[in-house]
């Protein structure tokens, strides 16, 4: 391993030590319920969850988990509580989703990362990383998806690109 590489896996700790620095500009994952695997996405137009609970209420535990969980890097308000909505058993069951993360696959999204000279833009989409810093393009790894494999530890499906 090279000097370049080591400086990189600091930055990738660094990053993942300080997730308010990256912002989600949109994912989808597969989310396992209780009862069924639902698709749960985020985009610029907002949050949507392939279960009955998001298409009556507009709000479900997969897309409270994934606020709970994601909180600084999603730099939006929560989804606000509905009408009907049994918030009670839906928040218990958010709160156990959020500490069962094997429940969740994330199979594309874009991130935003800010740094202190600029931003970078990475994204996985079909197993494949991408981003717009000169590292990934030379290596096709960086501190940036580095970072993000930490930050989303177990809940990605491509393989590790480096040991953490």
């Amino acid at each position: 391993m090279d000097y370049g590489m080591i400086g990189k896996i600091e930055k990738a700790k660094w990053y993942a030590a300080h997730p308010e620095r990256a912002t989600f500009q949109s994912f989808s994952v597969e989310f396992k319920g209780d009862n069924n695997t639902y698709s749960v996405c985020l985009s610029p137009d907002g949050w949507d969850c392939s279960c009955p609970g998001f298409k009556s209420h507009g709000i479900c535990p997969h897309i409270m988990c994934l606020e709970k969980l994601l909180k600084p890097m999603l730099k939006r308000q929560p989804l606000p509580y509905a009408p009907g909505q049994n918030v009670v058993s839906d928040v218990e069951k958010a709160m156990r989703y959020a500490e069962e993360t094997d429940r969740i696959r994330f199979l594309s999204f874009d991130v935003t990362f800010h740094g202190d000279n600029s931003d970078h833009n990475t994204s996985l989409n079909s197993e494949t990383w991408s981003c717009d810093c000169s590292f990934f393009h030379s290596r096709h790894v960086c501190g940036h998806t580095m970072a993000m494999e930490r930050i989303l530890k177990g809940m990605l499906t491509v393989p590790s690109v480096i040991e953490h």
